[in-house]
């Protein structure tokens, strides 16, 4: 078998996810990743920058959708309203591969300093949507209050989809997440 084929990023991504699972994400190196996916290292450099990167490589994406949804979101909506727009648009692209996010949200529940990334990474969305906020109009306070309480939501929806193994829509969890949260703060 020669050393090309198609879509070297996506068989980097799963022989890494596969060897976590398989190891550990501390005993698995990128010659081992490389090597499963029948590349070289050189190779995984090309679409990596480490090994952990392959666990956050799909934040961009995320982020954009998410952005885009807020900006776009109908002018009537309130803050709160338009985070939920957006992050309703993120959960349709989780959810498209549930099997993958369970992996990889297993790796990062394994290791402390993977946990550590994954937080910075939601932070620097939550700070993008009061950005997208701010953008329609709304103060920068209460822009980075609705972008907070609705990652809160998001969180929580999310840790119930995976304890559920990801079955149904992280879509609609997302939906009764935000439902709930507005009751309890309304108290209606």
């Amino acid at each position: 078998m020669g050393r090309w084929e198609p879509n070297a990023r996506g068989r980097l991504g799963r022989a890494a996810m596969e060897l976590y699972v398989e190891r550990g994400f501390d005993q698995t190196t990128i010659a081992d990743i490389a090597e499963r996916a029948g590349l070289t290292k050189r190779t995984f450099f090309r679409h990596y920058a480490d090994k952990r990167d392959v666990l956050f490589a799909g934040a961009d994406p995320l982020r954009d959708v998410v952005v885009r949804a807020i900006t776009e979101a109908p002018p009537e909506l309130a803050p709160f309203a338009a985070v939920s727009f957006g992050i309703e648009a993120g959960a349709e692209l989780i959810q498209e591969r549930p099997d993958d996010v369970r992996m990889r949200q297993a790796v990062i529940d394994a290791h402390p300093e993977l946990q550590e990334r994954e937080l910075a990474k939601l932070a620097a969305l939550v700070g993008d949507m009061a950005a997208a906020l701010h953008g329609r109009g709304v103060g920068a306070w209460p822009a980075r209050l609705a972008a907070e309480a609705g990652m809160a939501a998001f969180r929580v929806a999310f840790a119930r989809w995976i304890a559920a193994s990801a079955e149904g829509k992280l879509t609609q969890t997302v939906r009764e997440s935000m439902t709930e949260l507005t009751a309890t703060v309304t108290g209606e």
